[in-house]
């Protein structure tokens, strides 16, 4: 936290999995979710989670 951003997971729901097709799909979909979390930005996704930094 030395810039002021908080790193925190965001636990991504299951039909986000089932529905994707593809990595660039998947991404998408995780994208399209994330923006219910205006101040979060996804980093990565790792073990059904997107990892954040929420500022």
């Amino acid at each position: 936290m030395i810039d002021g951003n908080f790193k925190t997971n965001v636990l991504l729901p299951a039909w986000i999995w089932e529905k994707a097709t593809d990595k660039n799909h998947l991404k998408q979909l995780v994208l399209e979710y994330m923006s219910r979390y205006p101040d979060y930005v996804v980093k990565k996704i790792r073990n059904g989670f997107a990892i954040c930094e929420r500022k």
